[in-house]
């Protein structure tokens, strides 16, 4: 593997991060996921602003000028053979504070990590799209956004590692988090939708949860539609009592969900309007690539 850092590509052996770097000491960095189908890298240009977001959010400064990202994201991928006819990319950025000595000042950094890896993006089976995952609701919190805001995309992940080793611990495909008033949020790396008497029910933004892209997406794919829409804040109850349910990412697209703590959703089958969205999803997904 190829992997980018700070200014040059080096080797997977090469690719080594000093011990004094703020990331790996307060995780103190953002990153972003973003994926390709085939040779064409998607929603990249939203990726890179939510990564600029971020990082300005924390008061750190990205090395390297917009204008270059294109043409260094698609020399990853060649370098690494991904990112074409035969293989979509997952690529993953991380800018972290950079090394510095010991403490929590900032300016002890004074220049930023960088970080590009490509790999092979391996889809979810196609078994879980045909019969739905589930999921539990996890005994950890979401953070509180006062403390710290879900729109800042931070390499600090422990809350969602916690509910996830839930999940791990259940036997589930993920968890769901709620958020300081018992509602619902999100799930560990992905946005929460469900269906009730064929309205598209999600998790407002205030309740605590980050504006995934492909979440944006599915609902303008709704809107175009004429499908009902709300947004708000919805307990455990509103979800158990659904009649479909499916979370969203930039690797997964549209997955049902046809379980919630071992109670079934629906009918327990993934249901007509989750299809519908991700056909849609599908047949659209064009418009929102590179040209």
């Amino acid at each position: 593997m190829w992997i980018y850092l700070n200014d040059r590509f080096v080797t997977e052996q090469e690719a080594v991060v000093s011990v004094f770097d703020h990331g790996f000491l307060y995780g103190d960095g953002v990153y972003e996921t973003i994926r390709s189908y085939g040779s064409r890298i998607f929603m990249r240009d939203r990726h890179l602003a939510r990564l600029r977001r971020s990082a300005d959010a924390i008061g750190l400064t990205i090395p390297i000028p917009e204008h270059r990202w294109p043409a260094l994201l698609h020399e990853a991928m060649t370098r690494n053979d991904v990112g074409h006819e035969r293989t979509d990319a997952y690529l993953r950025i991380t800018i972290s504070r950079g090394p510095g000595d010991i403490g929590l000042d900032p300016a002890l950094c004074p220049t930023p990590t960088v970080v590009i890896m490509i790999k092979p993006l391996h889809p979810p089976q196609a078994e879980q799209y045909r019969t739905g995952v589930s999921l539990i609701v996890a005994q950890t919190r979401r953070n509180l956004p006062s403390a710290l805001s879900p729109q800042i995309k931070a390499t600090n992940f422990l809350n969602n590692i916690l509910a996830k080793r839930e999940a791990i611990a259940a036997g589930v495909f993920d968890s769901i988090l709620l958020n300081w008033e018992s509602h619902l949020t999100e799930c560990t790396v992905s946005n929460l939708f469900f269906v009730r008497a064929g309205r598209l029910c999600t998790p407002a933004l205030d309740c605590g949860l980050l504006d995934g892209i492909t979440r944006d997406m599915l609902l303008g794919l709704a809107r175009e539609a004429q499908i009902p829409i709300d947004e708000g804040h919805f307990g455990v109850e509103t979800l158990t009592q659904a009649d479909e349910c499916f979370l969203t990412n930039t690797t997964m697209e549209v997955m049902p969900v046809t379980m919630v703590d071992k109670h079934p959703i629906g009918d327990g089958t993934p249901g007509p309007l989750t299809q519908q969205l991700h056909r849609q999803f599908i047949a659209t997904r064009a418009r929102f690539l590179e040209p």
